[in-house]
């Protein structure tokens, strides 16, 4: 298996992390991210250790994991789950010091109070704090993550966001999130403190959102970033499909210097199609 390819525990539907994790394992993959999706339970890290020496996993964290007792949206700029939000992270860090996770990615913030139930969806329309606003919490909230990662020997990785067509009309066209462009990546988010992680899904949905040229915007952030994540989309929303060997999106990732990078599929889809997608991808590495 490659060195620098993870499988995102979310392409596999458990309520239990650990049955998430055995899965892929027992597919043969045996560097894993651990993502949402999954119910909370007495003594799964004890089981994911277990399963890290029985089968010689990697892990990476990612997001929203462990999950919380309670649902909540994870948001840095929130001026509601502000707090929930950086504890929870914190804990999560340390979780993947602990699992011997050597990055960690949390998405940029949003600039509304998004429901639980509308991530990933249409989010109704709402009042939308100023950028600055949202901005600046983001930033307070990060520096201050970004110190307790250095202490746990863990890399803080920042995530770019997704606007989709839908959250596109619901909103009239403006943008309620942090991080979906180059040029805000350029001239907000560099920055030392942490690094990015490219959703390639995520912008290829931006892009089309905002009228922009997908490859020149890949090319950019894929020069600024050492870890991407990469599934595939029709444009308008994030669908997580898999990699096709005569995709547009195919093309353009083999005309991209990928060298010295990692990355994790986020494929929705069945085994096969994860396998696929991992040997396309291996081939231009």
């Amino acid at each position: 298996m490659s060195d620098s390819i993870y499988i995102s525990s979310s392409c596999i539907r458990a309520k239990k992390i650990a049955d998430a994790v055995e899965s892929l394992a027992i597919a043969g993959f045996d560097k894993i991210e651990l993502s949402g999706g999954t119910h909370l339970y007495a003594h799964w890290l004890e089981d994911l250790l277990e399963l890290k020496e029985k089968y010689n996993l990697t892990y990476r964290c990612h997001n929203y994991f462990p999950p919380p007792e309670t649902s909540f949206v994870l948001n840095l700029s929130s001026s509601i789950d502000y707090e929930k939000s950086l504890t929870f992270i914190k804990k999560t860090l340390a979780i993947s010091a602990d699992l011997g996770a050597d990055k960690f990615g949390l998405h940029a913030g949003f600039r509304i109070e998004p429901k639980v139930s509308e991530l990933g969806k249409k989010i109704s329309s709402a009042n939308i704090m100023p950028y600055e606003e949202a901005f600046k919490r983001f930033q307070a909230g990060i520096l201050e993550l970004s110190q307790f990662a250095l202490v746990q020997g863990v890399e803080l990785y920042v995530e770019n966001n997704v606007f989709s067509d839908a959250n596109y009309r619901s909103f009239k066209g403006k943008n309620p999130f942090l991080l979906t462009h180059a040029s805000e990546y350029k001239n907000n988010f560099v920055n030392q403190h942490y690094k990015l992680l490219l959703d390639v899904a995520h912008l290829k949905v931006s892009c089309k959102t905002l009228g922009l040229n997908f490859y020149q915007q890949l090319k950019v952030l894929t020069e600024c970033s050492d870890y991407l994540h990469i599934s595939d989309n029709n444009g308008l929303s994030d669908l997580n499909l898999g990699l096709k060997e005569n995709s547009m999106l195919y093309q353009e990732l083999r005309d991209l210097d990928l060298s010295g990078k990692t990355f994790t599929l986020e494929i929705y889809e069945d085994l096969k199609e994860i396998e696929y997608s991992y040997i396309l991808l291996d081939r231009i590495l």
